[in-house]
């Protein structure tokens, strides 16, 4: 799997996720600690997130860090 499919599978992960919770963007990018815009940029995989970031976003998921990557 290359990276750029990589990241495009985390993205729709997160976003897939952050609906069913019912998040919008901008709550869990406060959650998170990061930009409304740059957790935008990670669902669209225009931006990777730091391995740091990926574990913040899936705490703020309440889902594990491999959910993202499945």
């Amino acid at each position: 799997m290359t990276n750029k499919i990589l990241y495009k599978k985390l993205g729709k992960n997160i976003k897939n996720i952050r609906k069913e919770k019912e998040l919008t963007q901008e709550e869990l990018s406060e959650k998170v600690g990061v930009s409304l815009e740059f957790i935008g940029r990670i669902e669209i995989a225009t931006s990777k997130p730091s391995l740091d970031t990926l574990f913040k976003i899936a705490k703020a998921l309440d889902v594990e860090p491999y959910e993202l990557l499945k």
